[in-house]
């Protein structure tokens, strides 16, 4: 435990007290109320955000069928930095996991400062997601104003986080099922097109990837330009990791996890854009604007584009559920360890941190109020001032594994049960490949002002969280590893 152990209204009990009021309680306090089957789902699940189906035009667009360069790299990165990122967890979950891992490998400030960066990232996503939900709803409904759907679906996923951790993985077990049912389908229908085997449909050949210009019609450098579009899809990989202290296997979990994330990318993110650069025209408006619709109304499939509104919505709401969630933790997390008020620290009788989840709640509403009222301002602000932090999470996990590795194996060796490959060589080149990247922002005109903004965001958290370190030093130290040894698996 951190810092500043929960305190609640009504006294946590041990775990497995026989009043606890729960089987299971993670050594936080938190209800270990996932069972394996939500788990399992968050982390299929995880990869397929909303941006995969509506942001993935603007990058086809980017770098035409290059574009898959683009995702073959970016989740070649993302691989090797949930290997590195499963190594901690499985040696040590808890609900801060990377933050927690920072803190306790490069020092307070570090675990601070991108803690803080991931959960107001997070926080902004909630805004972005209930706008976009909102909008779906009100075309099929217009008579409720587009405010008053936002407000309503934030309601009711506050409400299901409240309840319990087990709700919320209800919810988001059937989310992540429907996301990967309709990637599932539509990549088999599509690779059934490519081959010609429909009736009244022949073989397509490769006309689409190397007609209209080439495979790199706008030159190699596009792929980088690609990345940079398709970086900050795959945001929310690390969600499991997180979520794994709150069941009753958790090192079972994480495992799982990791050890699949390169099929979860090959599948739904390489096998979907290959399917629609393949098919159609990389360069026609119809893709451009909405890839996945374009495709099924170009196999003539009916009622595509609700079909596909559908699925985005199911997107939406997915990712907005498991922000609220992945929020509300790292808050908890940063409230155990003395880096945010003690209240965040705080579970109710259902172990659920719900201090937390309001405090986050209330910043996501406030983010949903600009998107409306100062969506060209204020909102612009607050997207560009988040939008690195995936690259900032990146780069801290190399660096903290680099740490933590050579701690675990003095201190406890039979916790390493997940091991990075290559270490520590792949690290590094992970971290010089993250650098180049962020490099590259700055230099490209469509990504510098993003990343201006999200340095100066990091400055000022980072000032503030030396400045904490130096003013209210910790009472207890924090400990090496902690939660559960990997024999209970």
């Amino acid at each position: 435990m951190g810092a500043h152990p929960p305190t609640t209204p009504h006294a946590v009990p041990a775990a497995g007290d026989p009043g606890d009021g729960s089987a299971n309680r993670s050594p936080e306090g938190l209800q270990a109320g996932l069972k394996n089957r939500h788990l399992s789902m968050i982390a299929i699940g995880g990869v397929i955000g909303a941006g995969l189906f509506v942001g993935s035009g603007a990058g086809i667009n980017a770098a035409g069928p290059g574009i898959l360069l683009s995702y073959a790299l970016t989740g070649l990165l993302v691989v090797l930095v949930m290997r590195m990122l499963g190594e901690m967890a499985a040696a040590s979950p808890t609900s801060g996991s990377f933050s927690a891992y920072a803190d306790r490998a490069l020092g307070r400030w570090a675990g601070f400062t991108i803690g803080w960066l991931y959960w107001f990232f997070w926080s902004v996503v909630l805004a972005v997601e209930a706008t976009a939900a909102a909008g779906i709803l009100t075309g099929w409904i217009p008579a409720v104003p587009q405010w008053a759907w936002a407000l309503l679906v934030m309601i009711v996923l506050t409400g299901t986080n409240l309840v319990s951790v087990s709700s919320f993985g209800e919810f988001e077990f059937w989310f992540a099922g429907i996301k990967v049912v309709a990637i599932v389908v539509f990549i088999v229908v599509g690779a059934l097109a490519i081959f010609g085997l429909p009736p009244g449909h022949h073989a397509v050949g490769t006309a689409n990837l190397l007609g209209h210009g080439g495979f790199l019609p706008k030159g190699p450098g596009a792929i980088l330009s690609g990345m940079l579009l398709v970086v900050f899809s795959f945001m929310g990989s690390e969600i499991v990791t997180l979520a794994a202290s709150e069941s009753p296997n958790p090192v079972m979990a994480v495992r799982k996890a990791v050890n699949s994330v390169i099929w979860r990318i090959a599948l739904f993110y390489i096998g979907s854009i290959a399917v629609i650069v393949t098919l159609l025209p990389w360069d026609s408006d119809a893709v451009t604007k909405s890839p996945y619709v374009a495709v099924l109304e170009s196999l003539k499939i009916p009622y595509a584009g609700t079909v596909m509104d559908v699925v985005v919505l199911t997107a939406v709401l997915s990712c907005l559920n498991s922000g609220l969630y992945t929020a509300s933790r790292m808050a908890f997390s940063l409230g155990e360890r003395g880096d945010a008020p003690k209240a965040f620290a705080t579970v109710n009788k259902g172990g659920v941190p719900a201090v937390a989840i309001w405090a986050s709640v209330a910043f996501g509403f406030i983010a949903t109020i600009f998107s409306y009222t100062s969506k060209d301002t204020i909102f612009e602000f607050l997207l560009n001032s988040s939008g690195a932090v995936a690259l900032f999470v990146w780069l801290v996990i190399c660096v903290s594994q680099l740490r933590m590795r050579r701690t675990i194996e003095r201190e406890t060796p039979e916790r390493l049960t997940v091991r990075m490959w290559l270490y520590p060589w792949l690290t590094y080149a992970t971290i010089a490949l993250i650098l180049f990247v962020v490099g590259y922002m700055f230099y490209d005109d469509s990504g510098r002002k993003q990343m201006v903004l999200s340095v100066v965001a990091a400055a000022v958290v980072l000032v503030a969280g030396l400045i904490l370190q130096k003013k209210r030093p910790r009472e207890v130290p924090e400990p090496a590893a902690a939660v559960r040894a990997p024999e209970q698996a």
